[in-house]
């Protein structure tokens, strides 16, 4: 038998749990979508779209033919190559005029690669809005002209968009979903769009901002040397007391993140770890997700063991809910449902994830991304 005061510890630790998990169903529930708009007259606002292209010739062809059949008409479209060795300037290049190569200049130190073609891009171009795309990110033919209807409508400052995820290897469909739930309930996404919450993000793989406001706030030089420029950018729109817009909007853009295991833990790591590296935040994350994912299960076999019956209850109840929440958010992204029920193996791979980002910090090594590495940041920040 335990003791009553343990029990009722484990019955209120649970019910913390309970909640933890309902905050993304809730946040997923709350997230607005944006569908397709019907065609308007015309296209008052210049549009530039800027594509940092890295050695993309698999996904950028896709991603540029979309661009060119838009149906909005006040649209230029400039991709800055970043040194590609593998044909992507002769795909860029093949779609001229429509499409301007330019190439990326001398990468100066403590600049990330993908920000300072950004940068380079945006001086390059003359659109009342800047809408950064990346590479594997191909749109609907309304897609432009409806998120500036939208967020001209929303008399946004920074508008984003996160479209559908294709999952087509098993890693991809066991990660992304739990991926996605990290991902709403650490930015808290919805509330983003609410005028009185301090909540800030952008989604990089489709971030449109006015061009007064990017300069404003120092545009990607501003945050030069962050991994997560996206979400930088957008805290500082927030700072300056501007307005965010989000949305979800699976109908008007698609994206393969990572075609391949070695690229997708590369690249969630370089997330995960950051030119801002703190080992406080990592050890907090490591146990967050033992104490939230895996621990709860512990409560029913524990109530079997100790002939509890209100912790078999509740250890129960967490099975069911813990399993059935990432049941569906596997199937509403994509996913079959067995990869749900396989949930502690995502949470397995985070862990790994945020283990060798911490031993890595603590060595001081820096960033590997796309063939370039980065430092980490001084405590204090880039700019300071």
């Amino acid at each position: 038998m335990l003791p009553t005061w343990t029990v009722v510890v484990l019955l209120v630790a649970s019910v913390g749990v309970l909640v933890y998990q309902g905050l993304a169903i809730l946040y997923a529930y709350q997230m607005p979508t944006l569908a397709p708009a019907a065609a308007s007259l015309g296209a008052s606002s210049r549009v530039s779209v800027i594509i940092a292209a890295r050695n993309e010739v698999d996904d950028l062809a896709g991603t540029l033919d979309t661009l060119r059949v838009q149906d909005y008409s006040n649209l230029e479209v400039v991709v800055v190559d970043g040194g590609s060795t593998d044909g992507t300037q002769g795909v860029i290049d093949a779609r001229a005029p429509r499409v301007r190569r330019i190439d990326e200049p001398p990468l100066p130190d403590r600049w990330v690669g993908k920000n300072w073609a950004c940068w380079a891009g945006a001086k390059a171009t003359q659109g009342d809005w800047l809408l950064f795309l990346d590479a594997d990110v191909r749109l609907h033919p309304a897609a432009v002209r409806t998120v500036v209807a939208w967020a001209e409508s929303e008399q946004a400052d920074l508008a984003t968009i996160s479209p559908r995820v294709e999952m087509k290897g098993f890693w991809e469909r066991l990660v992304i979903p739990f991926w996605t739930q990290m991902v709403l309930t650490y930015f808290r996404a919805p509330r983003v769009n609410r005028p009185d919450s301090s909540a800030a993000m952008a989604n990089g793989q489709f971030l449109m901002i006015r061009r007064t406001v990017y300069e404003q706030i120092g545009g990607h030089e501003a945050v030069r040397s962050y991994v997560l420029e996206d979400v930088e950018l957008a805290r500082r729109v927030r700072a300056a007391g501007l307005k965010l817009r989000i949305a979800h909007a699976v109908d008007l853009a698609v994206t393969r993140m990572y075609r391949d295991p070695d690229e997708m833990f590369e690249g969630l790591l370089k997330n995960v770890h950051g030119t801002e590296f703190s080992a406080g935040r990592l050890v907090g994350f490591w146990f967050g997700l033992v104490g939230l994912f895996l621990l709860p299960l512990a409560l029913l076999p524990l109530g079997l063991w100790a002939q509890s019956w209100p912790l078999i209850g509740m250890g129960a109840f967490l099975w069911v809910a813990l399993f059935g929440k990432h049941v569906g958010f596997a199937r509403a992204l994509g996913a079959p449902a067995v990869y749900g029920l396989l949930y502690p193996a995502a949470v397995v791979y985070y862990l790994r994830l945020v283990s060798v980002s911490l031993a890595r910090g603590l060595r001081g090594r820096p960033v590997n991304w796309k063939g370039r590495t980065y430092p980490l940041l001084e405590p204090s920040g880039p700019n300071r």
